[in-house]
């Protein structure tokens, strides 16, 4: 009886003993400082506007990859693309373009894993829209929005924005992505070599 009991509480504690070992993932990074310092990289990308439709059986993706440089801490200038694809029946829509950009991260507000931003693009777009002479090759494409990112490792961040994205692209056809838009993506900050 003695046996079993001593036998019972060591598989106690060797219970307890392994589940305080267990780690949970990592959700954040105390490291956003160093990630948005000057001749560091950020590439990544957005997802926007993704959604079917069961009444009209339409599909719409809207990709926004996109990669800048940290000119100086919390301020990068770069580039993104907008890829976007809109399938209905009869047919399918694809939107494109690029547009320079410029992303400054606020310091007021700022927590160890997180920081919220601000970023502006001008460029150009266009649209193909399958059996259609209505294409609209090039038209501008003129952008801003307000996020919030969070860091999960030293050089990863989730983040979401909301922004008013504005092109002719398509107008005549009522597909433009003109409007208001709420998107979600991530970034990967690359260490760079600072030009002084």
């Amino acid at each position: 009886m003695k046996r079993l009991l001593l036998l019972f509480t060591l598989n106690v504690i060797g219970a307890f003993t392994v589940a305080a070992q267990v780690t949970t993932p990592q959700t954040s990074s105390p490291s956003q400082e160093t990630a948005i310092s000057e001749g560091n990289w950020m590439i990544g990308a957005g997802l926007g506007s993704t959604n079917y439709n069961f009444s009209s059986e339409t599909f719409n993706l809207n990709i926004f990859p996109k990669a800048a440089y940290f000119i100086s801490d919390n301020v990068a200038v770069g580039a993104g693309v907008t890829l976007g694809l809109t399938s209905y029946d009869g047919g399918t829509n694809f939107l494109y373009g690029v547009a320079p950009l410029v992303r400054y991260y606020f310091p007021q507000g700022a927590t160890a894993t997180s920081r919220w931003f601000a970023e502006g693009n001008v460029g150009v777009s266009g649209n193909h829209v399958k059996d259609s002479s209505a294409d609209q090759p090039v038209s501008l494409l003129l952008g801003v929005s307000a996020g919030y990112t969070h860091f999960i490792t030293p050089s990863v961040a989730l983040e979401a924005t909301l922004g008013y994205n504005y092109t002719k692209a398509d107008i005549e056809q009522g597909a433009g992505i003109s409007g208001l838009g709420l998107g979600f993506g991530f970034q990967i900050y690359l260490p760079g070599k600072t030009i002084r």
